[in-house]
This record gives structure tokens, sequence and C-alpha cells, in this order.
């Protein structure tokens, strides 16, 4: 057996929020919409992982989702230019990433990066 996808779910009866932050701030292509589930992702081939974690590193809390990005600081103006709240960061962690979190329309607890 090989596993082919991970797929966060994020359970709300706000789907069409997701567009402005999944879509809009983040860039991701909508792969599937049925209207009850919408699926936003990259075309391109995507890693598969899955962590598991007591805390969040440097004693924040866990979030709820980590999405690597290819330029933190543009990704940064997005979301505050969209007006998403910053709770962390910006921050260099002393593992080898540059991040900062946030939260989507449903609340949940979005940690951006990138390698540094």
């Amino acid at each position: 057996m090989k596993v082919k996808r991970i797929v966060a779910n994020i359970a709300s009866d706000r789907v069409g929020e997701a567009k402005r932050f999944y879509g809009d701030v983040l860039g991701l292509d909508t792969l599937m919409d049925q209207g009850w589930i919408v699926t936003y992702g990259a075309q391109e081939k995507t890693r598969l992982q899955v962590s598991v974690m007591s805390q969040g590193g440097s004693d924040t809390p866990v979030p709820d989702l980590s999405i690597e990005v290819d330029d933190l600081d543009e990704a940064l103006e997005r979301v505050e230019k969209a007006g998403f709240p910053i709770e962390y960061g910006p921050a260099e962690e002393p593992w080898g990433v540059r991040r900062f979190y946030t939260r989507d329309p449903f609340g949940k607890l979005v940690n951006i990066l990138t390698h540094r």
C-alpha cells in the first residue's frame, strides 16, 4: 500500500468563505467544488506529511494547518491586506524556518512558513 494524498478537512457551514483566504490570499487553485465541499490545492505535486505535536514550537499553540510558501513576506502582506489577524511572528525559528500564525475565516490557526 502507498499513501497518495493527505487532505486537511475543516468543518463549516460557510464553505464559500474559504475562497477569500485559501484562494485569493494564498493563491491556491480550486481543485474540486461540489457546493458542500470545495478543495483547494496546487496543481503541482506536493509532499505528503502528517505532524503530531505537543506544542507548536517556541511555546506556541499547535496550529491546525501548516502551509509552506516560497515568499513569506508576500504571504504576510497578503494576509494583512485582507485583514486576517497575525497571532504570532513573523519569527525566525531555531529549526530553520521563518513563519507566522494567522486565523482563517473559520477560526483555524494556520502556520504559514518558509524554509531558510
